[in-house]
Order: structure tokens, then sequence, then C-alpha cells
């Protein structure tokens, strides 16, 4: 049975599910019950409710048996996903899932083998040499005495955004992001969000996707936002980021190709990489560079900083901030080096927490937050997929010397199919332009 095809439709609640075929069937079960035995695995689920009604109340079952259960479902699928797209998609799913299930059971993996798995994508070390260039650009953009990490606390300080200000600036950055958007991508009718604060979180935001169109955004007030970072958190988790890839994919892969496996959003797996890739990648659309300095300034007087008196001023700061963003991303790096520091090389925690204080240049609380995120059991393997998926399918992007409007068309892709890094990885390596090494 091909998913493409029309289906009967199940209703649940106020929405109209379509009955998935048995390979997105199991493919949801699998999910399902993997959570059960690894809490916050399944990061989002749309999909039928008597499957998710049926694993509540049945026996849990074993870690062994799920795993064979993965490797079964991945052998069906030559002879029952006649789609490449399709098959290829849930094949590097099915891989994951394997992995997991079998660290479940007992067996154990060297870290980065479980991360390539998890992933398929190995991610690698970043060279010294990068993180000392970044902070020789940040040097120059703001000079001083002061340890640079010091110096980059004491600036973002400046721009902190108050609390109480914080809701009224994200709303609006959602409008202007999501009028952008439109002009670019194809935003699905009736897509809505909301956004909450919270706390005594290890991420700076999450993107929480219902389905039906809609989103739950959380902004953890743990972490200071200054005007810079709320530019670019905002873009991830809503649009042209996490809001409008989900919303996306729900119209085309389910609502209109009918594959139900896409009900399900898992965490460690590949899916993953493309995600927070493109989230990142987002905010270049509706907030490039060159017009980063005017959204800033604009920010300063919403968010009723003081510098917002002084326009010249004003316009200085914002102008700064922008040339600091590329090589600020380029320290962030360091957590990928981190990770592998704490869990493949056995390095402690503080030596990792020093580490991230003295070559990424973060802020104590700063540092302290991104090796909870780093050390947690859900998301020690996670870390990577924001730099890595960032900077493959900036390659991808970038192929044959591509415009501004093929940009936004291969982008668009990324918000509407089922690609993996894999195939990405494949028309990378095609192109004649591809000589550029992995960094």
């Amino acid at each position: 049975m091909t998913t493409d095809a029309a289906t009967t439709l199940a209703v649940g609640g106020e929405r109209q599910v379509p009955v998935p075929d048995p390979i997105a069937r199991d493919y949801l079960l699998l999910g399902l019950r993997l959570d059960q035995h690894i809490p916050g695995l399944v990061d989002a689920y749309f999909g039928p409710a008597d499957l998710k009604a049926r694993v509540d109340i049945e026996s849990l079952r074993s870690p062994a048996a799920l795993a064979d259960d993965a490797d079964a479902l991945r052998a069906r699928l030559p002879g029952e996903v006649p789609e490449p797209d399709r098959r290829d998609w849930l094949d590097a799913q099915l891989v994951a899932l394997a992995t997991h299930a079998r660290a479940l059971a007992g067996e154990e993996l060297p870290y980065e083998d479980q991360l390539e798995r998890s992933f398929a994508w190995r991610p690698v070390r970043r060279e010294q040499a990068r993180f000392d260039d970044a902070a020789a650009t940040l040097d120059a953009l703001l000079p001083g005495p002061e340890p640079l990490a010091d110096r980059l606390a004491a600036w973002d300080e400046r721009f902190r955004i108050p609390p109480d200000r914080l809701p009224a600036v994200v709303e609006w950055l959602i409008a202007t992001y999501r009028e952008r958007a439109g002009v670019l991508f194809d935003v699905p009718a009736g897509e809505d969000l909301r956004v909450s604060y919270v706390r005594a979180q290890p991420w700076t935001a999450y993107n929480w996707y219902d389905g039906g169109l809609r989103s739950r955004v959380d902004v953890n007030l743990d972490l200071p936002m200054d005007a810079a970072t709320l530019v670019h958190v905002i873009a991830h988790e809503t649009f042209p980021g996490h809001h409008l890839e989900h919303a996306s994919k729900e119209a085309n892969l389910v609502g209109r190709r009918h594959r139900l496996e896409a009900t399900i959003q898992l965490i460690n797996t590949p899916e993953c990489l493309i995600s927070e890739g493109l989230a990142d990648i987002g905010r270049s659309f509706v907030a490039p560079l060159d017009e980063t300095p005017d959204l800033l300034v604009e920010l300063y007087d919403r968010a009723g900083l003081a510098i917002a008196a002084d326009p010249a001023a004003a316009r200085d700061a914002a102008e700064r901030s922008t040339a600091m963003t590329a090589p600020r991303r380029r320290l962030q790096e360091s957590r990928v080096n981190a990770a592998l520091m704490r869990h493949a090389d056995g390095a402690s925690h503080d030596e990792v927490l020093g580490y991230l204080r003295e070559v990424g240049r973060f802020a104590p609380d700063v540092a302290a937050k991104r090796l909870e995120f780093i050390e947690h059991p859900l998301w020690r393997t996670y870390v990577f997929v924001y730099h890595e998926g960032e900077q493959l399918l900036e390659r991808w992007l970038d192929l044959d010397g591509a415009g501004v409007a093929e940009r936004a068309a291969r982008f668009g892709r990324l918000l509407r199919e089922a690609l993996t890094p894999g195939v990405i990885a494949a028309d990378v390596a095609a192109s004649p332009a591809a000589t550029a090494p992995r960094p």
C-alpha cells in the first residue's frame, strides 16, 4: 500500500487523522513504546489516538524485543515502501531507534559510534584555531583589558531585555518573522502558536508541537536574554524554524501525502539533525545580517533599553553586535568538543566546565547551563545536531553558487519534505563545487 494514496479518515477529537498504513502504524507503535523506557524520546505526537491508548494500557515491551521490532520493520521497507525518499527516511530513523533499544538492553557502544547511528552523521572535533580566530575577531570588535569572556558578558548585560518587556518584544518579533517568512515560503493557513515563560530547564527555548498546525514555545528565564540572542532564538523556534517546519510537514506529509509516520517526532534521530540545522539557518532568511542592525535598533526601543535614547550609540551598538554574530557562533561550537571531552574522552565535569569558559568564552552561569545540557541523560547526544546540522545544510543551500531565490527554494524543501542527512550529504558530494572540507 502506498502512503500517497487516499486513505480512510478516522476522527479523533476535533481533528481528522488518516488511518496509517502498516509500516507507519508499526513505526508509531515502536516510537511510543520506546518512549516508555526513554521518557522524552517522543517530542511530539499528533497521530491516531487509538495507537497511543493501546501503548498506554499494554504490558511494557522489553528493550531487546523493541530492537528486534526495529530490525524487522527495516527488513520490510524494500517490499512495502515503494517511494525511495520515504524508504530512506524510515530506514535512517529505524537505525537510530534500534540503537537506543540496544543501549537500553545493555549493549555498550562507543559514544561516537552511538552518535553516528543516532543521527546518520558522525560529528567531528573542531580545531583550536577555529576558536582562536573567532576570539581574535571579537577582541578587535570589543577591545579592553579584561578577559574576553568578561567583556562579552558585560556587553550582553547592556542589552539584556527586562523580563516584563520580553513578552511584547517576542510578540512583535514573531509577527515580523511570520510576515517575512510568508513572502519566501508557503506558510500553512490556520497555523498558530503561543509563547510561555518558564524556569529550571537545560535549554534556552523549546518548541512543543501539538499538531493541527499549532505550537507552544517556552522561553527559559533562567538564562538572561539579550537583544541579539533573542533575534536568533525566536527565528529558530518560530519562523522559519521549528514552528513553520512542523506545520509545513504536517500540511504536506500528513495532510496531502498521508505519511502518518510524520505524526510522531523523535529525539536523537536523524530528523533532529535536519530540524535543528534548518532552524539555526532560518534566521538568515527573516533577519539577514545586512538587515539586522535596523532590527536591533527597533528592538532596543521596544525593549525600553537605555541606549535607545541615543540614536547614534544605538546604531553603533547594533552594527557591532551584528559583526559579532559569526565569530560568536563559532565560539559556541566549543560545545561539540566539550561533549566529546566529557563522554568520549572521560574528562571530568570541572574540566569541561573550564573548557567552556576558557575556550567558548561563556559566562559562568551560561557555561554551567550548557554543561547541564551536555550531561543530561536525554540531551547528552543531542548537542551536536545544531552546529553539525547547520553546517551540512549551509553547504547544501549554497551548492553551485545558489542565489537568494534558489536558497529559499531549497530551504522550502527542508520545510516540507522528509530529507535525511545522507541524502543531503550525497547531493553535496556530487556537486562539482563541493571541495570545501568539513570543519
